[in-house]
């Protein structure tokens, strides 16, 4: 057995000796560009850079660190963002946009790996600098994994689990060998990991709410900071990536701010007034009517629709299953089928949504449309005896009411499952066996969403169900998410084509009482559990397939929230000064390959 166990090993040696380097990776396949690419096929290349661009959001911010649980949702956009670009601080690798899930060198020039991903090593590009001039090394990677290990948030204090051996490799490079706990998406996650600077941070200090001014290797610099309300962010003429093929075409501006504002009505004021450049909307009524001031009779600002290539994604009001009377599927299921989205579709949305039925439908991902074949069935196993007929079909769809609001056939159908719980209507209340009204709390954090709990308050009322609203400022939503502090919310789960570790985060069991996780429903499944680590080790398309249908299917048949509605498009208006690219990527549009006209 031993003699086994050594021969493994050796043969594992061998291939880590003989990896070849490559400037991309792939989830599945090969990545679409080959080693010779300039740039990603949705930039501008020959861009001029300069000028300026305002942001404006929501909220407020009183950190510089995303990485720990206290500056989650309150650092400052712009230092590590998904929309407006990394500014600040890098990752070893840049994801496409117009691919399901590739990435390719940033502060790894390149990479090795074998085809089994027992061990992944990042070769780190020479021309890579911290804002000082520092160089960017290889022990700077080893103190960001093991700092955010020790100190970080979730997911990034997790990512040395499934980690055997991290260790320098000569003088540029660091290589992680797996246990057994990892995924083939293991080595994807940890290259899009943040970097930080090991001489210029104070691990005493990490984990605390700070605005002081941290180095980052990134595109900019913070120029100024108006602590909650504005910062304000110059280019770095010095950066050291500029040129590199993932880095063309991005960082077109000279300084980018980003200005807080306390309420969506005075951001959109101030857009009004040129005071911010770009506009995402996402109330179909108020992109219908809102925009009939000067500047769009002008053309000074365009209302532009991007259609991405992506699943549907859910936003629903979210049941919390750790209280306790969320805990039966039967009661989730009922106040599911009481919300009359045709009565609010047409009446709030003038009729522009469609209801959601499933995590990632419109894909050959989702479980709506799409019967469960039997490679599926075989790895639901028995957990497919527990899924209605019709989930498992592909044929279950949430009841279309006749839009008056109190539609009786659904509304009877909602008190048949509560009676299957034990509850019952007297007095016009619906009560448990004790005599105990159903009763709940919805957490709502702007105009839009206070809306439509109205609407379902209204609806609920009706079968005896009493639920208040609570409105709650920017920071206080914040912090009750964060621990859970809540009967029911709304939310919104983006789904990509390639789901992968982020689903850990969601729905996993150990993920169930992290504080600051997105495990906003409570859910603790080990079949859901089976089918996460199923997709995330998926080495083939119809296997993976096959795993995030079931997966699916179980979130579905868990009624876990109450689903809500998606458009399948972009809404984004913009002053005219600001220009892009004329393609747009898989992922739909990209801000931070857009770009400030005037400089031109």
């Amino acid at each position: 057995m031993r003699r086994i166990a050594l021969s493994l090993l050796f043969l594992a040696q061998c291939s880590l000796a003989h990896a070849e380097p490559v400037h991309g990776i792939a989830m599945h396949g090969e990545p679409a560009l080959g080693a010779d690419y300039a740039h990603f096929p949705y930039v501008n290349p020959e861009v001029k850079k300069g000028g300026r661009i305002n942001y404006g959001v929501v909220g407020t911010f009183d950190s510089l660190n995303s990485f720990v649980l206290k500056g989650m949702r309150t650092t400052a956009r712009g230092i590590w963002d998904p929309e407006y670009g990394n500014l600040f601080y890098e990752s070893l690798m840049s994801r496409s946009s117009d691919e399901p899930f590739s990435l390719y060198g940033l502060l790894a020039e390149t990479v090795e790996w074998d085809e089994d991903r027992t061990f992944i090593q990042f070769n780190l590009n020479p021309r890579a600098r911290w804002h000082d001039g520092k160089p960017v090394t290889a022990d700077d990677v080893i103190f960001s994994f093991n700092l955010l290990q020790e100190k970080g948030r979730p997911p990034y204090n997790k990512r040395l689990a499934v980690v055997e051996k991290m260790e320098k490799v000569g003088d540029n490079s660091v290589r992680f060998t797996f246990n057994d706990k990892a995924n083939r998406e293991t080595p994807l996650i940890l290259a899009m990991s943040p970097i930080l600077p090991q001489h210029a941070v104070d691990p005493a200090k990490f984990d605390q709410t700070s605005l002081e001014i941290p180095v980052g290797s990134g595109p900019y610099k913070i120029k100024s900071i108006k602590p909650g309300e504005k910062i304000v962010y110059a280019r770095d003429p010095d950066y050291w990536g500029k040129d590199i093929p993932s880095k063309v075409g991005f960082d077109n501006y000279d300084e980018i701010s980003v200005t807080y504002f306390l309420q969506d009505s005075t951001l959109f004021e101030a857009f009004k007034k040129g005071d911010v450049d770009v506009y995402p909307d996402g109330d179909s009524g108020h992109w219908e009517r809102a925009y009939d001031f000067p500047a769009v009779k002008n053309g000074d600002v365009v209302k532009e629709v991007f259609q991405p290539g992506l699943p549907s994604g859910m936003l629903g009001f979210v049941f919390n299953t750790r209280r306790p009377i969320f805990a039966d599927a039967k009661v989730r299921e009922a106040l599911s089928l009481a919300f009359d989205f045709e009565w609010v579709n047409k009446n709030l949305y003038g009729g522009a949504f469609k209801r959601s039925q499933s995590f990632w439908q419109n894909s050959t991902l989702g479980a709506f449309g799409n019967a469960a074949d039997e490679r599926e069935l075989a790895l639901l196993g028995p957990a497919k005896d527990r899924i209605a007929p019709e989930i498992l079909a592909g044929t279950y769809a949430m009841p279309v009411s006749d839009g008056s609001g109190a539609d009786r056939k659904v509304l009877r159908q909602a008190v048949s499952l509560l009676a299957e719980a034990g509850y019952a209507i007297k007095g016009g209340k619906m009560l448990d066996k004790t005599g105990k009204q159903l009763t709940f709390e919805v957490m709502t954090q702007n105009e839009g969403q206070e809306k439509m709990a109205i609407a379902y308050q209204r609806a609920l009322a009706l079968i005896g169900i009493q639920m208040s609203i609570r409105t709650v400022d920017d920071a206080q939503y914040q912090a009750r998410s964060n621990s859970f502090d809540y009967d029911m919310i709304v939310k919104a789960y983006t789904s990509s084509l390639s789901p992968g570790a982020e689903q850990f985060n969601r729905w996993e069991s150990s993920s169930r009482d992290a504080q600051g996780s997105f495990n906003y429903a409570g859910v603790a499944d080990p079949d859901i559990d089976r089918m996460i680590e199923a997709l995330a080790s998926a080495r083939s398309l119809e296997d993976f397939q096959a795993a995030v249908r079931a997966y699916d299917r179980l979130l579905v048949a868990g009624h876990y929230v109450v689903p809500l509605y998606h458009i399948g498009e972009q809404w984004v208006a913009r002053w005219t000064h600001i220009g892009r690219p004329e393609k747009s990527p898989l992922y739909g549009y990209q801000l931070p390959v857009w770009w400030d006209a005037r400089a031109q």
